[in-house]
């Protein structure tokens, strides 16, 4: 029998708008293809049980051969990516990488997913993590109930058996008042213009407005006219896990007839949370159809990391910021989503700034949380495990402090390595202030 043959079949597309995009007979060229191809290379092994499944199935079952496996196993392989996007970014047969295979695993198990949820419609479970603005509302209509009843252990039981919530993880707490709506009341700037408007995202906005406080307090020491956008909502990404292409297309729209004005006005788009800059620097001018892709491109192109942008301006005189504490020792931990975007660690390098900063680890390895993936039932026990390296490397570094620019990676580490990291910016935030750290800075 011939061997699968490692270059591009006819299927191979990653541009939802082609027609080939939800051809279930062509999708199943490319995961055959693909399946050959990392059997051959074996240089993700270590990452998600995706490919440690695969290799086991094809050396203990298949003696090899992709073309034994069954479509319950298929489904088994890709349901086990959590896109992490770290297979991507240490594959070297990517078109990033200009290279004639064109493989790109994680767009790939997203296709997957869209034609399956076209095929059988969304679980109850996908619906509900697929929107977490409506489960900011909801929390917030409770006035409080919805953080107690997530600490609830009868509660949470009733919600791991109607969606397949875990009752072991630690959920993120509802935020009282939405950042948006702390931001009116302050009386900041939400007409287009300035140099930057911030895309908090939904976690910012729901649940953790402080972060786009010292957020805002860094920039405005740094004198960056940071504006906002009112009626910004999630990026799609929830939406997307699941393979629900329309969710995301519709508030991708939303999101961009907000943004567009700013950007016409020359300012950058500075997105809080490693994945969210992610789906709009990377997903969005892909994944969007019509005129809506032509201004997710321009988004694109002015979308930055907070962090990013104010190294951009290290060297000017108004980016000399004046630090009164300083945090000590630092663990820090690059999201997976941030090096999918290779930009680099500039929050890193910011807190090396602060007078009497050391950076006592850099820990690369992934912490298991993406997205949705760790509140699953079926991802819980698997993003532990995943994580272990990563919960170890920060506990072995003794750092006083640990950072990530990631908010669900943070809820992670606390729950599984005991300590909650914070953001890079909440870092020189605090360090501003005379009493945000113990040591004194300089």
């Amino acid at each position: 029998m011939d061997a699968v043959a490692f270059a591009p079949t006819d299927g191979l597309c990653y541009d939802p708008s082609d027609p080939r995009y939800f051809d279930r007979a062509l999708l199943q060229k490319e995961l055959t293809r693909a399946f050959s191809l990392c059997a051959s290379c074996r240089m993700c092994f270590k990452f998600c049980d995706s490919f440690a499944g695969l290799f086991r199935l094809l050396d203990e079952r298949l003696d090899g051969d992709v073309r034994g496996i069954a479509p319950e196993e298929t489904d088994r392989v890709l349901a086990a990516c959590f896109q992490c996007k770290l297979c991507e970014v240490q594959c070297p047969y990517t078109s990033r990488d200009k290279h004639p295979f064109q493989l790109d695993f994680p767009k790939l198990v997203h296709r997957a997913m869209a034609v399956r949820a076209r095929e059988r419609g969304l679980t109850r479970q996908q619906r509900f993590l697929g929107d977490p603005d409506r489960s900011g509302r909801l929390a917030r209509a409770s006035l409080g109930l919805a953080n107690r009843m997530n600490r609830f252990a009868p509660q949470r039981l009733v919600m791991e058996k109607a969606l397949g919530i875990d009752r072991r993880k630690r959920l993120p707490d509802f935020a009282s008042q939405s950042f948006e709506d702390w931001a009116r009341r302050v009386g900041r700037n939400f007409e287009p213009g300035g140099e930057a408007v911030l895309f908090q995202t939904c976690f910012v906005q729901h649940n953790e407005p402080a972060l786009g406080r010292d957020v805002l307090t860094v920039f405005d020491a740094a004198d960056v006219d940071v504006r906002l956008a009112a009626g910004l909502v999630c990026c799609g990404m929830p939406a997307w896990e699941h393979g629900d292409l329309r969710s995301l297309r519709e508030r991708a729209s939303r999101d961009l007839a907000l943004l567009v004005p700013h950007v016409e006005k020359g300012a950058k788009v500075l997105v809080v949370n490693p994945t969210c800059s992610m789906m709009l620097r990377r997903e969005w001018p892909h994944l969007l159809e019509g005129a809506d892709r032509g201004r997710a491109e321009m988004i694109a192109a002015s979308v930055m990391d907070p962090c990013e942008f104010l190294w951009s301006i290290r060297e000017e005189p108004r980016a000399a910021l004046v630090f009164r504490s300083t945090p000590g020792t630092v663990a820090y931990h690059a999201p997976c989503h941030l090096r999918a975007q290779a930009v680099g660690f500039k929050g890193r390098e910011l807190m090396r700034r602060i007078p009497g900063t050391e950076i006592k680890a850099t820990v690369m390895e992934c912490c298991g949380h993406n997205g949705t993936w760790a509140m699953r039932v079926e991802g819980f026990e698997a993003s532990a495990r995943i994580g272990k390296k990563a919960f170890d490397a920060m506990q072995e570094a003794g750092a006083e402090v640990w950072a990530t620019e990631c908010p669900l990676a943070a809820i992670q580490f606390e729950q599984h390595a005991g300590k909650r990291p914070l953001h890079p910016l909440t870092v020189l935030a605090r360090a501003m202030s005379a009493d945000g750290f113990p040591g004194k800075a300089g």
